[in-house]
């Protein structure tokens, strides 16, 4: 997280999309090399992109407006993305003989927040590509009409992550938001305002990640160093023991209720917050998993309401709605309208607003701290003990670690080779649904929340 976030900052300004057809060739030509170069990622395939090659065409024929709803379980997906559109689309087009007007491209929706903590150029590129952003946790009404104008005028289709962040989890989906769901009605409605034909879709794309070869060596080192910044006894390798779910679940469960205590301790002692009794839970719960679930879900809600309390919010809704909602708190107080003209504020003005800032920022920690674990259930690896699935948990406890010992410039660590595996799914038709969207509000209420919960399911399918 950059340095900005600890001083009091004029209002996030919202940044333009200019798309520039010469920087997105120069990206579509770089892009295979840079995906080897600085990701795990060595293959990427891609099932029933000749959907996506039929949509391409009839949008390129004016005869529909899409928009692309990608799973999101890791920060390397819009490179998976990316490659889809650049590399895969035009190859299976040109297979079937399919004519598409070069560059394959979207208007990807990103989150406002990104260039405060990837750095002020991911702003720029982002703009370049003619993405366009949204602040998360408010109506974001210079967002969502950009948003709204591409969708609808924009010469590309549209792509977003209806879960609104990654979970780190390829196989489970966090719940989804319905704004993606309300900018295809949206759409609908424009197009009909303007007397236009088009059909309105939205197309599910799953995105999964499987290792080339299972690094159970690597987990077991990683597991090694996360027991020792624990300050668990480390198990080193002994000789002839292979390392494998059998012989390292033991030691990731042990680790997770190690610092499950810790954590409960730091929010007990420190934050005055009521905790379950360790020992009463196990003795209620005898399945460790589950017992662990339990205490974990009780410590989020803790982690959380101390960020609201401070900032004077309501605990209701999901903890993802908790925690977008303190998220915007944290911008409104870091980031100031009475500091737009920076000439104007004295210096002590200054200094006040930097210490709110600080303030807001050391709030906002719990907050990330409760996001890192939305997804995470007890039974994860247990009902299917894959590699991936304890992979993605080790990573998800490193996380934790590295937040709780501040490591913002730390690389996640690259456990092994990855390829990666997108499906397209079957586009859901938002025209078909618009006549009860427009009959009065509770129609327009329920029709959004109707596609949402098919697209939720659809994703869920193409896991």
């Amino acid at each position: 997280m950059s340095n900005v976030i600890y001083q009091a900052q004029p209002p996030l300004e919202f940044i333009p999309p200019a798309f520039n057809p010469l920087f997105l060739k120069v990206v579509h030509l770089l892009l295979p090399s840079w995906i080897n170069w600085q990701t795990p990622i060595t293959k990427i395939e891609a099932d029933n992109v000749e959907v996506l090659v039929d949509l391409y065409r009839q949008f390129q024929e004016g005869k529909i407006r899409f928009l692309l709803a990608f799973r999101h379980p890791k920060t390397d997906d819009p490179f998976g993305l990316g490659y889809l559109l650049s590399q895969l689309v035009p190859k299976v087009a040109r297979s079937q003989g399919t004519a598409l007007q070069l560059p394959i491209h979207a208007h990807f929706i990103y989150d406002r927040g990104i260039p405060l903590w990837a750095g002020s150029h991911v702003g720029w590129i982002m703009s370049q590509l003619g993405a366009t952003p949204i602040q998360r946790g408010k109506a974001d009404w210079t967002g969502l009409r950009s948003a709204r104008d591409l969708f609808a005028n924009g010469k590309f289709p549209m792509a977003a992550a209806p879960e609104g962040a990654t979970n780190g989890l390829s196989e489970i989906i966090s719940p989804l938001e319905p704004g993606i769901a309300q900018l295809g009605f949206w759409c609908a409605e424009d197009l009909q305002k303007a007397g236009r034909e088009e059909q309105v879709f939205i197309l599910p794309v799953g995105i999964k990640y499987s290792y080339v070869d299972a690094p159970w060596d690597a987990i077991a080192n990683l597991l090694s160093e996360l027991e020792a910044a624990s300050g668990l006894p480390v198990n080193p390798p002994q000789p002839g023991n292979v390392a494998s779910v059998e012989t390292l679940y033991p030691r990731l469960l042990t680790l997770a209720e190690h610092l499950l205590s810790l954590m409960e301790i730091f929010y007990t002692r420190f934050y005055h917050q009521k905790l379950p009794d360790a020992k009463v839970v196990a003795g209620q719960i005898p399945d460790r998993n589950q017992a662990l679930a339990v205490r974990l879900q009780a410590l989020l809600n803790a982690a959380l309401l101390i960020s609201e309390q401070y900032f004077d919010l309501q605990s209701k809704g999901s903890l993802t709605d908790r925690c977008r909602r303190v998220e915007q708190a944290g911008w409104n107080y870091i980031f100031r309208e009475e500091f737009k003209d920076i000439k104007g504020v004295s210096a002590v003005e200054k200094s006040l607003g930097d210490r709110v800032a600080e303030e807001a920022n050391a709030r906002m920690w719990h907050m990330r701290l409760v996001e890192s674990f939305v997804a995470i259930s007890g039974n994860y690896i247990k009902e299917k003990p894959t590699v991936e699935r304890f992979a993605e948990t080790t990573l998800i406890l490193w996380k934790m670690i590295a937040k709780i010992q501040g490591n913002k410039a730390v690389q996640r660590p690259q456990l092994g080779k990855e390829q990666v595996k997108i499906t397209v799914g079957e586009p859901i038709s938002i025209s078909e649904r618009y006549p009860a969207y427009k009959e009065n509000r509770l129609g327009a209420r329920q029709a959004v929340a109707d596609v949402t919960n098919d697209l939720q399911h659809a994703m869920e399918e193409l896991i």
